[in-house]
């Protein structure tokens, strides 16, 4: 039976599709800022952006490295190829990938997030507390762990007992420390997580109060992305 879509469901399908463009890279620079702003304030765009990212790297490794059947590469071979409407494609994105998964099962490797070398990065964002801040970060996985380079702009120098500190979170709001430094227009941090399971990095203000936890006061924050 034919169901007409509220505003709600129209809301909700252009949302997907958006985060499924961020995923893939082909979502228009000016909504990109204000997208990626979303979704390092919610857990939850976090997560599906990841789960999105996470299918646009099976779905490349599985057509570049496997001889997958003809009627599958022509569906990957049209992933590559401009159209003038994207929006299905990018709503099917993660059922294609995971077809291209199934048609070479047993005994291939496809390249993913977990293999040495693997690249993230992050853009940045500011919030109200220093409005004018903008980062991005460059993460590398090493066989010590993830390093990660970060350089920012419009954050004033924290000296004496005040600093800045580094973290990456997952969806649940789970936060890991990766670093403290006092300047960022060139900072070296390490992570032991990995950055598919805590897609969002976040910099805040502390101060040596002996307490471990975030101060909340969060300056930049933005979604970890593959690439």
């Amino acid at each position: 039976m034919w169901m007409r879509r509220g505003p709600e469901d129209e809301a909700d399908v252009r949302e997907v599709a958006e985060i499924a463009a961020l995923a893939d890279g082909s979502l228009a620079a000016e909504r990109r800022a204000a997208l990626e702003a979303q979704v390092a304030a919610s857990p939850g765009l976090a997560d599906r952006l990841a789960e999105q990212e996470r299918a646009v790297a099976l779905l490349r490794g599985a057509g570049d490295e496997v001889e997958a059947p003809a009627g599958l590469r022509r569906r990957l071979e049209a992933q590559r190829t401009p159209r003038t409407s994207r929006t299905p494609r990018r709503l099917a994105l993660a059922g294609v990938a995971v077809a291209a998964v199934a048609a070479v099962a047993i005994g291939v490797t496809v390249v993913g997030s977990s293999s040495q070398g693997a690249r993230y990065r992050a853009a940045l964002a500011p919030t109200p507390i220093v409005p004018g801040a903008r980062g991005e970060a460059s993460l590398t996985q090493t066989p010590s762990g993830w390093r990660i380079h970060l350089h920012a702009t419009g954050l004033p120098r924290l000296e004496g007992n005040r600093f800045y500190e580094a973290w990456l979170r997952n969806s649940t709001g789970v936060l890991v420390p990766i670093g403290t430094f006092n300047d960022g227009r060139s900072v070296t941090l390490w992570a032991g997580v990995s950055p598919v399971s805590f897609p969002v990095l976040t910099v805040t203000r502390e101060r040596t109060d002996g307490n471990q936890a975030s101060s909340g006061e969060k300056v930049l924050a933005g979604p970890v992305r593959a690439g």
